[in-house]
């Protein structure tokens, strides 16, 4: 069984095109499979969109936060809730198309344990660029998170993800953040346990909406880093 978490804030304008392709791509596959929207706190009508308009599939589970806790926190709810042998997490906007996730299958089925989407390893393509500033500091982050904790990735953001279902579980119980830097503390985590991670190169569109306020979030990213760190000198990881 697949699972595929998709965490939303404030979607209603987006989500419905990305869900219609998503039923229409998972329903063409042999694997059973659920779909889990986990709703970090929308104030606009993004539940009762989904709700109204695919409400009738029965492979449709909706979680809602109690309020905005972060994307970290909505991704951690819905691994722990998924059912499926594989667990997967991407972007309500689909800047990674789902047609991706068969090669990622393949790779969990075969030889890692976690396989994730880089826009930036050889072979990566993308369509559409998010402005400079962003596309800038998202390098700087993955740079910045490679010096201070260790490890070697082209890409540490990048919003597809694929999982094996005991995996995920044991890293998102210790996951400890819940902002932007929670990606480069479940990879760390990844490297503390053990696990073979497998980076992908994938195609990626940049889509208008984005939720992110880029320099706050930048900041908080950095301070998450150091955090890290510290959440492993205090031994909270275990």
């Amino acid at each position: 069984m697949i699972s595929l978490i998709i965490p939303a804030f404030n979607e209603e304008q987006r989500i419905g095109k990305s869900l219609e392709q998503i039923f229409q791509f998972c329903n063409a596959q042999t694997l059973p499979f659920e779909v889990i929207v986990v709703d970090d706190g929308s104030s606009d009508g993004t539940v009762s969109f989904i709700r109204r308009r695919f409400g009738d599939h029965s492979q449709l589970k909706i979680v809602q936060q109690p309020g905005r806790r972060g994307k970290g926190a909505a991704v951690q709810q819905g691994m722990l809730q998924a059912r499926g042998d594989y667990v997967f997490f991407s972007d309500a906007d689909l800047s990674v198309p789902i047609e991706t996730l068969p090669g990622f299958l393949v790779e969990l089925q075969s030889r890692c344990d976690i396989a994730i989407g880089s826009r930036r390893a050889p072979g990566a393509k993308i369509e559409v660029h998010q402005p400079f500033l962003r596309e800038t500091m998202g390098r700087v982050f993955t740079s910045l998170s490679n010096f201070l904790l260790g490890t070697r990735y082209f890409d540490v953001t990048c919003g597809f993800k694929g999982f094996k279902r005991e995996v995920a579980r044991d890293l998102f119980t210790r996951q400890r953040l819940h902002n932007w830097s929670f990606d480069s503390e479940i990879l760390f985590i990844a490297r503390l346990r053990g696990y073979q991670v497998t980076e992908i190169p994938v195609s990626w569109r940049n889509e208008q909406g984005t939720k992110v306020r880029v320099w706050k979030d930048a900041a908080v990213s950095f301070l998450g880093l150091l955090q890290i760190r510290l959440n492993q000198i205090l031994g909270k990881y275990g």
